[in-house]
């Protein structure tokens, strides 16, 4: 009886190994989503073009709201205009113009950044392609190698030759740098 108790005890504790183990893989499978999820996030965060998208229902608000507020006032001050009303508890109720104004602004000012960035990460990639047109394959995509695609080789001279015209324009500045500094000795002496 004994040695079936302990093997039913062994096949329990088998089993609920088993589960905990079915657990901790879900648990893990779902930290490993959310900080999926947290990382496409921040990514989008830093996006310019999803930024600005983002942005223009929110400025189309604020419009709407500056617009509203600017009627509101515009009806209070012609009915105080032609007498109509004279309290001047009246005037709590009319809404600051110049608030709403200025968060319309501020979000003008947030789209105004977003498309000056998205303009110069455009800028920055075709100067990368025109400087580097041909793409390394990388180890983790060898499937996607293009025919046009550079080898590891033939990208590093690329990148010695690039290193090597920056080094002679330095070298050159520095040069004419000296040149300028002893031409403005020479003359106070």
């Amino acid at each position: 009886m004994s040695t079936m108790a302990s093997q039913q005890h062994m096949v329990t504790a088998a089993q609920m190994g088993v589960q905990q183990a079915a657990v901790l893989q879900q648990s893990q499978t779902q930290q490993q989503q959310q900080q999926q999820q947290q990382q496409l996030s921040q990514q989008q965060d830093f996006d310019p073009v999803h930024r600005f998208k983002m942005l223009i229902p929110l400025l189309k608000d604020s419009l709407q709201n500056v617009m509203t507020i600017a009627s509101l006032n515009f009806g209070h001050n012609a009915a105080i205009d032609n007498g109509r009303t004279t309290e001047k508890g009246n005037d709590a109720a009319v809404q600051r113009f110049d608030k709403s104004l200025e968060e319309f602004y501020a979000l003008c000012d947030q789209l105004e950044l977003c498309l000056r960035l998205a303009h110069e990460c455009l800028s920055q990639s075709i100067d990368s392609t025109k400087h580097s047109p041909n793409l390394v394959p990388t180890a983790t995509k060898p499937d996607t190698v293009q025919t046009e695609s550079l080898s590891y080789s033939q990208y590093l001279s690329m990148i010695k030759s690039q290193i090597s015209c920056a080094k002679d324009i330095h070298n050159a500045l520095l040069e004419c740098s000296k040149k300028i500094a002893g031409k403005g000795q020479g003359a106070c002496n």
